[in-house]
């Protein structure tokens, strides 16, 4: 079951079926549905993980006021999944810390 309004993007149309990439698994979601909601159908909880306990963070107020949402997309880090629209192709990944450095290259 998708949610057909949101509190910030409004009421939209359900796009068409399109792929994206999530840490190098290929998915698939509704175009222009936030990433979240489609990270969340694929069964996706966790988004990030914070800087100094490495704790993980999924979605929490899913309307872009906090950042427990941001992920790094199309190599871009702290984009606020929960109302960024998902477009065909996308490259979204797990964030850790504050960077787009994946945790293995980061010095912790």
């Amino acid at each position: 079951m998708r949610i057909d309004e949101h509190p910030i993007l409004g009421t939209y149309e359900k796009g068409r079926t399109v792929s994206f990439t999530f840490d190098g698994k290929t998915l698939e979601g509704c175009e222009g549905e936030p990433i979240a909601m489609a990270l969340k159908n694929a069964g996706v909880m966790v988004h990030r993980y914070t800087k100094k306990q490495h704790k993980p963070r999924g979605i929490f107020c899913a309307i872009g006021r906090c950042t427990d949402c941001v992920m790094v997309v199309n190599g871009q880090p702290n984009v606020r999944t929960c109302i960024t629209p998902l477009e065909e192709g996308m490259d979204v990944r797990t964030q850790y810390g504050v960077t787009a450095e994946p945790k293995e290259e980061q010095k912790i």
